[in-house]
């Protein structure tokens, strides 16, 4: 009897931290498409629809001039209040965006998952993907302020470093974080609902530990149990590239140093190792619990 021959053997990974890359290219046509219906999605049967990617930062950057500006009086290294709160503003979105869709990944993808097969990471790479848009609508957003200030302010501080070239490697950083960390809650909730809610908690109170509201610069001199707030703020692996992105495109405060900017590649590489074995993991056997 001949053999038969398969065009596709779906088999368990044996490795928890095996990755089929040429598996994940060959499914880049469904990536693509969840990309669109995660955008078309998003904001359809709404009015203003994307244009809610720029009204929202808008707004929070106002709220923001009221409240930290205005009553607290939180200084901005000398940047203008709008153009200071949009850089922070529109990289922590992007990370915080990316963070909480691939949360929630296991449980609001369960009844595709259960039909048919693909490589599950597809999902959580598309939500990372498809929020490059709204990234960029609001970048180019706080480009179009920033380069507003800089012509028609005379006091406006803020200029371009070097330190700008590494944008893109930034962004990157983001998303490789978010994928990381969003996979791990992902794989955890779908046995333990609670995390949904009290992660939804810690992404907002994640957002007052890093410098976005306020220069990092405050810190400076400052104690916690002994130890400078300022190295505390640094653990935090978003700070580094949100502070480096500040340097970079505002000239605002100091670059934070080459030491916690590899701090931070090296935590997403590590985190993006585990977020990957443990979601291989949980897909194994999620369908008994989701």
């Amino acid at each position: 009897m001949a053999e038969e021959k398969w065009d596709l053997v779906i088999k368990p990974k044996e490795k928890l931290l095996a990755v089929d890359f040429k598996e994940l290219w060959r499914y880049r046509d469904l990536c693509a498409l969840l990309v669109k219906r995660n955008i078309i999605t998003q904001y359809k049967q709404t009015i203003l629809g994307p244009v809610w990617f720029v009204v929202q930062p808008a707004l929070t950057v106002i709220m923001y001039m009221v409240v930290f500006g205005g009553i607290a009086g939180i200084p901005t290294d000398g940047v203008p209040r709008p153009v200071f709160y949009l850089a922070g503003t529109c990289m922590w979105q992007y990370f915080a965006d990316c963070l909480t869709k691939t949360s929630n990944t296991f449980v609001d993808n369960s009844g595709i998952f259960g039909k048919v097969y693909f490589p599950r990471l597809v999902m959580p790479i598309a939500n990372v993907i498809s929020n490059l848009l709204r990234f960029g609508i609001q970048f180019g957003l706080f480009m179009v302020v920033y380069i507003g200030y800089s012509l028609f302010d005379k006091t406006c501080e803020a200029h371009l470093t070097a330190y700008a070239f590494l944008f893109p490697l930034l962004v990157v950083m983001m998303a490789g974080l978010a994928l990381g960390f969003g996979t791990i809650i992902s794989s955890m909730t779908t046995k333990y609902r609670d995390l949904q809610v009290l992660f939804s908690f810690v992404v907002q109170l994640w957002m007052y530990a890093t410098p976005i509201v306020y220069p990092l610069s405050q810190t400076s001199g400052k104690m916690f149990l002994g130890v400078p707030v300022h190295t505390f703020m640094c653990i935090n692996p978003v700070t580094p590239v949100i502070e480096t992105f500040k340097y970079g495109f505002l000239g605002a405060g100091r670059f934070i140093g080459w030491f916690w900017l590899g701090y931070s590649f090296v935590f997403m590489i590590v985190i993006l190792a585990l977020g990957i074995v443990i979601f291989n993991k949980v897909q194994k056997n999620f369908m008994d619990t989701v």
